[in-house]
């Protein structure tokens, strides 16, 4: 009998959530770190976007 197999019926593969969840707790401390330098880079982002489009009152 085929060891991927469970009483005859073929095991899906796991999805792509489920694999990326394995690798993040896999890699621990390069997941915190790339997802922190994201979220720095997208904050600043919204920032700079924000301050590009302020608008200018007349004085």
């Amino acid at each position: 009998m085929d060891p991927t197999t469970s009483e005859g019926a073929p095991t899906p593969p796991p999805s792509f959530v489920k694999l990326a969840m394995r690798n993040m707790v896999r890699k621990g401390r390069q997941s915190l770190v790339h997802f922190g330098l994201t979220a720095f880079g997208f904050i600043g982002f919204i920032l700079v976007v924000a301050w590009l489009g302020r608008p200018t009152l007349p004085q």
